[in-house]
């Protein structure tokens, strides 16, 4: 983790090995390779793989959604097509909706793919996309029809097409074992049969698939604050100040069981949301916001607190605990910010049925 941080290293190789462990399509069928499991069992699986890197974990969500599109909402023939590499990870998968315009109202975006007989012609920038320049297929949100959320579609922009650049690899707080650059398409002709699913179905597949990946986030944040609470705890049992260890300092004491009643209930909040998107329940929305909004707070304070019960040494890069900090941080941006998420759980309980 320490390594792969310092040296920004994208490690390909060890995401061909959890693909073999069935890391890569956690919850797509199994006929093309995939694990078929629930949304429950990626949570937990998320967590567990933050505990030793959150930054590989959250690339691996996200190229779990990726697979998901394909899976879902993919032709026979895609799925024939892109499936057995991209759930071997041969192939690797970027997901493409934020562009330098919109971030939070997605649905304003402006990449527009035009039809030209058997092509799309695509121009437009795709904003902070992970693995971009690194990796195979690009899962493009772009606009086919009007200016509405029914005028976005999702296509598929394979690395190597015409008219396909990146930007610089941005210098980044966390987040360092996997490039994030601007992908820029200029006049970039991408073949019809790329288009995953149907015309004016994007800005869907695309909320359907954040849903996910906000479980999928807040899991790996919750990962990242239970490795960092155990690290505190270790050092408060050895740490000695003022002639007695850390551990039996009172104040420490409480802050601990602060710091596990709100780890325990973020999994709780996480898993709850996780089983109301597998039932498909009316609520899952808000569930799911809940769930990211909550838990991405609480375990980023967690950390923190884990840093502070560290002292001078959890501000060392040669301590995981700084590293957890840095990398958890941004959970509380991406897939939709936490702000988004409170207007999302706001209007689910304004809603007049």
């Amino acid at each position: 983790m320490l390594k792969w941080d310092a040296e920004e290293t994208f490690p390909v190789d060890v995401f061909r090995h959890a693909a073999e462990l069935g890391f890569s399509a956690i919850y797509c069928k199994p006929d093309y390779g995939g694990m078929g499991m629930n949304r429950l069992a990626a949570s937990i699986i998320f967590e567990a793989l933050a505990t030793g890197d959150v930054s590989t974990s959250a690339y691996l969500s996200i190229h779990n959604m990726c697979a998901w599109l394909i899976d879902t909402f993919g032709s026979v023939e895609q799925r024939e097509r892109w499936l057995p590499d991209v759930i071997a990870m041969r192939k690797l998968t970027s997901y493409c909706l934020t562009e330098p315009g919109s971030g939070s109202d997605a649905a304003s975006l402006i990449t527009t793919a035009k039809r030209d007989g058997d092509f799309y012609v695509m121009n437009g920038t795709k904003m902070f996309i992970s693995g971009g320049g690194a990796t195979d297929l690009y899962f493009v949100m772009c606009r086919t029809g009007d200016k509405s959320p029914k005028g976005i579609s999702c296509i598929v922009v394979e690395k190597g097409t015409n008219g396909l650049h990146f930007g610089k690899k941005e210098n980044k707080v966390g987040w360092n074992s996997q490039p994030t650059r601007a992908v820029i398409m200029e006049d970039c002709h991408v073949p019809v049969d790329n288009l995953i699913g149907k015309e004016g179905e994007g800005f869907n597949y695309a909320m359907q698939g954040l849903n996910g990946g906000r479980i999928n986030i807040a899991s790996t944040s919750l990962g990242a604050a239970q490795a960092s609470f155990e690290l505190a705890k270790e050092h408060l049992k050895v740490r000695k100040q003022f002639g007695k260890r850390l551990a039996d300092f009172q104040y420490q004491q409480f802050k601990l069981a602060e710091m596990a009643t709100a780890l325990v209930a973020s999994r709780l909040m996480i898993r709850n949301a996780a089983r109301a998107l597998q039932e498909d329940r009316p609520d899952k929305v808000a569930m799911c916001s809940m769930a990211k909004l909550f838990a991405t707070e609480q375990c980023s304070k967690i950390v923190d607190q884990a840093l502070q019960m560290h002292g001078g040494y959890g501000y060392l890069k040669d301590y995981a605990v700084q590293q957890f900090f840095r990398d958890i941080r941004v959970n509380q941006i991406l897939e939709g910010s936490n702000e988004v998420m409170r207007m999302l759980i706001s209007r689910d309980l304004l809603r007049e049925d």
